[in-house]
């Protein structure tokens, strides 16, 4: 059974919302607060599965509440939906996202457009419990190969590959539309280093970093991941996040490589317009400058929401426009000979 919080200062509002809901969506059960803080206050000890809360309240408004659930983190992750009355300018959704709601809905509210936000609310946050749930599971696999780590060296390597294999397929749940991406990254990476002679140590850190290497974006929702149009600035600046966000998962594992750092730095470029830090030239490892041409080289080779896959081809002609400034010179030299003379190819 779903539970809706709604807050509103009206009771009015409130009996409308609760009927609209017993006739709509009758397996939503609706818990009622009348000001902010007491909406606060439910949130907490209820844990509804999303609220839907007016902006116009007298003392905290619906912004202030939203800002207040958003930084709990007992409630930070309940989708919030604003109500408001007053006309749904830019300037009010900006404000809402800023105070980080979910959604938007209009007074007087059409019944249709309210079931359609709360079953997509209650969507994103039933994958938000199976996300948390897989990272509990998560954590306590870690937890444990950790413990078995400090037995052998063999039950170490062996530990420490499952471990890679759950942070990689965690991620490609969270993302079905490039589901693969990370493995095929992985062996043009590996096939990279290879062409440059690097030593076998070297080799596997970079084949372990680029297995896992977008693991930050389990922190991304899934409609941003999977939006088949143009992303706006907002949801671009949410998605350069996940490099960092990665690092951090990554960091309390022990590996014999600087598998974190690779990662922070997967997206950097050369000339420093790349992300997270605007690193340039040698300040960025060369792990991590082997992993961005990969990454590039799979990305537009392969289909995404947003488009088309463009082929091998297309991908070769970005990183080889952009040598030297963007992209590591030996590095593009080393797959565009892999590529050109057969050795290597994209599994289907």
């Amino acid at each position: 059974m779903n539970t809706v919080l709604a807050i509103d200062d009206k009771y009015d509002n409130l009996v409308v919302l609760r009927a609209m809901l017993r006739m709509l969506m009758p397996e939503c059960v609706m818990l009622e607060a009348l000001s902010g803080e007491e909406g606060i206050r439910i949130a907490k000890e209820k844990l509804p599965d999303t609220i839907l809360l007016d902006i116009l309240m007298p003392g905290m408004d619906g912004f202030e509440t939203a800002r207040r659930l958003k930084a709990d983190p007992d409630t930070a992750s309940i989708p919030v939906i604003l109500l408001t009355a007053v006309e749904n300018s830019a300037m009010n959704r900006t404000l809402g996202l800023k105070a980080g709601a979910d959604a938007f809905l209009s007074k007087p509210i059409e019944e249709d457009e309210l079931v359609a936000q709360l079953r997509a609310m209650l969507r994103i946050r039933a994958s938000e419990a199976e996300r948390r749930d897989r990272m509990d599971r998560l954590e306590e696999l870690v937890a444990l190969r950790t413990k078995e780590l400090r037995e052998t060296a063999d039950q170490l390597a062996l530990a420490l590959d499952q471990t890679i294999s759950v942070l990689a397929n965690t991620v490609e749940t969270k993302d079905p539309y490039t589901a693969g991406h990370q493995v095929r990254c992985a062996a043009l990476a590996l096939a990279i280093a290879h062409e440059m002679r690097l030593p076998a140590d070297q080799l596997r850190g970079i084949h372990t970093a680029a297995r896992i290497h977008d693991i930050g974006k389990i922190k991304i929702p899934s409609e941003i991941l999977s939006k088949p149009g143009r992303i706006t600035p907002l949801e671009f600046s949410l998605i350069k996040e996940h490099p960092m966000v990665g690092e951090s998962i990554v960091s309390p594992i022990t590996f014999p490589w600087p598998v974190a750092k690779i990662i922070a730095q997967h997206h950097e470029r050369l000339d420093g317009t790349g992300y997270p830090e605007g690193l340039t030239g040698d300040v960025i490892l060369l792990e991590a400058r082997i992993i961005a041409v990969a990454d590039v080289v799979e990305a537009i080779s392969s289909y995404r929401p947003y488009r088309p896959a463009l082929g091998v081809e297309a991908a070769l002609a970005e990183i080889e426009g952009n040598m030297g400034t963007k992209y590591e010179p030996d590095v593009v030299k080393a797959c565009a000979s892999q590529i050109r003379e057969g050795r290597f190819r994209f599994d289907d």
